[in-house]
């Protein structure tokens, strides 16, 4: 019942920036935590960044002090503003939310290209 939708992805040069949102519709319930994650090619998917509700935010080593992440949760959404932005950030970027029962739901993904 739980739908997350993304936005924001695209084609950028290296140094350049974007702005990632995802919200979540179809249902009432308040997210313990939402983030994002990222996939490239013959890779896992990996977190990027978390952002519990009330608590502290978490980045992966690769883009901390380069990344933001933020949600308004009155609009059950998630943000990732992206600056500095390098080819190897490149890859399928996917908006997750677990609820307090430990569910987690996943977006259908949004393309970022960063091109050198």
């Amino acid at each position: 019942q739980v739908q997350l939708r993304e936005s924001g992805g695209g084609l950028v040069q290296a140094g350049g920036s974007l702005s990632l949102s995802c919200t979540a519709s179809g249902t009432l319930i308040n997210f313990y935590a939402m983030g994002w994650y990222r996939q490239v090619p013959g890779k896992q998917r990996e977190l990027v960044a978390t952002i519990p509700s009330g608590g502290r935010t978490n980045y992966a080593d690769s883009v901390k002090g380069r990344f933001t992440i933020s949600r308004d949760n009155s609009l059950k959404t998630v943000y990732l503003q992206m600056n500095s932005l390098k080819p190897e950030d490149t890859g399928i970027y996917y908006c997750n939310a677990a609820d307090w029962g430990g569910r987690a739901y996943w977006g259908q993904g949004t393309q970022v290209t960063v091109s050198s």
